[in-house]
C-alpha cells in the first residue's frame, strides 16, 4: 500500500531563519532588517540610510547567510516531534529553495536538530518539483506546506490535487503575510497543522483542485 507523503519547505516551516538573518546583518553588516513581510530588500536599509535595498543587494545577503551562517538557525517549535509522528505513517520530502550546493549543508543542518528526512533543493516555483515528487512516490494522498504565497499557487497549477497547508511560524513575520488564497488551509504551529496534515492522510482523498 502506498504510503501518504508530506512535502514539506525548511525556513520559517521547520527553521526559523529571518529573526536570524536580522541579527546577523545588524551585527556583522550594520544593515537594519525590520521583520515584517517577504519584501526582504524592501526591509533592509543601511544604518544610517533611509533607502532600502536593491533586490541585487538583497540576494547578495542572502548568498552570504546560505551556507555559512545555517548554524545560527533555532528549530521552530513543535517542528521535530510533528515530523516524527507523521513519519510513523508518511513519506516525508523536504523541498527547500536553496541553490544545490548548500544541499549537504541543509541536510546536516536538519540532521543536527533530529530531522533525517530526504531533502530536495529547487529554485524557482515549486509546483513542477511536488508534481515530480507525487509521481515518483506513486501518487499518494500528498501534503504539501510551505511558508511563501506564490508557491502554493504553483502547487495549485502544477498538482492540484495536492493538499496545501500555508504556514509561516514566525510570529513576527505572519502578520504580515495574508492567507494564500491557493492554499487549503493556514495553519502557523505544528501542534494544530499535524492534526490537520493526519485527518488529510486519514481521509485518503485527494485535494479537491
Amino acid at each position: 500500500m502506498t504510503r501518504p507523503l508530506l512535502i514539506s519547505d525548511c525556513d520559517e516551516v521547520l527553521l526559523h531563519m529571518v529573526r536570524h538573518f536580522a541579527d546577523w546583518l545588524g551585527t556583522v553588516h550594520e544593515v537594519d532588517f525590520t521583520i515584517g513581510t517577504w519584501e526582504l530588500a524592501k526591509s533592509m536599509k543601511r544604518r544610517g540610510s533611509d533607502e532600502p535595498m536593491t533586490r541585487e543587494e538583497m540576494f547578495g545577503y542572502l548568498g552570504g547567510f546560505f551556507p555559512d551562517e545555517m548554524h545560527r538557525q533555532t528549530l521552530v517549535p513543535g517542528a521535530g516531534e510533528a515530523l516524527a509522528m507523521l513519519a510513523e505513517r508518511a513519506d516525508i520530502v523536504i523541498l527547500t529553495n536553496l541553490e544545490d550546493h548548500c544541499r549537504p549543508h541543509r541536510i546536516d543542518q536538519l540532521a543536527g536538530h533530529g530531522i533525517a528526512h530526504r531533502v530536495e533543493c529547487n529554485q524557482g516555483g515549486k509546483g513542477a518539483p511536488v508534481a515530480r515528487l507525487v509521481a515518483e512516490y506513486g501518487n499518494p494522498v500528498t501534503v504539501f506546506v510551505d511558508d511563501l504565497p506564490h508557491h502554493h499557487e504553483s502547487v495549485a497549477e502544477h498538482a492540484p490535487g495536492v493538499w496545501r497547508l500555508h504556514m509561516v511560524s514566525e510570529p513576527q513575520l505572519a502578520p504580515g503575510v495574508l492567507p494564500s488564497p491557493h492554499a487549503h488551509a493556514r495553519i502557523d504551529d505544528w501542534a494544530t497543522a499535524q492534526d490537520w496534515i493526519a485527518a488529510r492522510f486519514e481521509e485518503g482523498k485527494l485535494a479537491e483542485a
